[in-house]
């Protein structure tokens, strides 16, 4: 696995789509995931640091995940299926056991930014999904948000 940060958020007008791009922590690949426009919307009011009065369904899952007595160790997008991402997203429950639950790659991503824990891409996603740092984004992967 490849950790990875988030490196920005790109509107691709000319496809209607929002795009989050990762980029390799420690190397020059970078991934684009086309998400949804309230995840987009919630990972750009994470990093804006704007505080809503009541909590978004990222805030909600988290707190939900942490009054349960677990810690959100880490996201994984660990799979790319018929041009779609697939994530996961880790656990660790009050006797440190790991539970992995299925996610999308975006809800997975606003959730790591609010718990402020790696993201973790898969190698064999990377070698097959992943662009340059000069590269255009290509006609690439989506994650399910149709």
């Amino acid at each position: 696995m490849v950790e990875m940060e988030l490196s920005k958020i790109k509107i691709d007008e000319k496809r209607s789509e929002q795009v989050i791009v990762l980029k390799e922590k420690e190397g020059t690949r970078y991934l684009p995931v086309v998400i949804g426009v309230s995840e987009v919307n919630a990972i750009k009011l994470k990093l804006s640091g704007i505080q809503l009065p009541r909590p978004l369904t990222h805030d909600l899952l988290l707190s939900l995940i942490e009054k349960l007595h677990g810690n959100l160790k880490s996201v994984i997008i660990d799979n790319l299926e018929d041009n779609t991402f697939f994530a996961k997203i880790v656990i660790l429950d009050s006797d440190e056991k790991e539970i992995w639950v299925d996610a999308r790659p975006s809800d997975s991503i606003a959730l790591a930014l609010r718990a402020e824990v790696p993201i973790f891409v898969e190698e064999v996603v990377l070698n097959e999904a992943s662009i340059s740092e000069n590269g255009d984004l290509p006609n690439f992967p989506t994650q399910g948000d149709s």
